[in-house]
């Protein structure tokens, strides 16, 4: 199965270059559905022009992202230019407290196709 997903243009490139290889989601009725060997096409924002195809290689779940944060380090989750504390603040402007509690969060173990 193939999935699509949206993705910030920084967020992409880590993808594209390698740098990055968990995704970070909620883990909602529409990620709850993603397995083991199923395709994910990134469309790069905002003009979703451009498309990365990863496959899933491993999933992760857990309560919230700073526990997910504790078992992996940065360069994993996005890139070592950014740290632990400036990504979890921008997950939690997409994402809140409150939703991470009710639904979990996923983090999707990528690879390129």
């Amino acid at each position: 199965m193939t999935h699509e997903m949206k993705l910030q243009a920084e967020y992409f490139d880590f993808i594209k270059t390698g740098t990055k290889r968990i995704e970070l989601r909620l883990n909602d009725e529409k990620r709850s559905i993603i397995k083991i060997g199923d395709n994910i096409e990134f469309l790069k924002e905002p003009a979703k022009e451009e498309k990365l195809s990863v496959k899933v290689i491993g999933l992760l779940r857990y309560s919230s992202f700073k526990d997910l944060f504790n078992d992996f380090d940065i360069s994993m989750l996005s890139d070592s230019s950014m740290s632990k504390d400036e990504l979890i603040n921008v997950l939690q402007k997409f994402y809140t407290i409150e939703e991470q509690k009710k639904h979990s969060v996923l983090g999707i173990r990528i690879e390129l196709v």
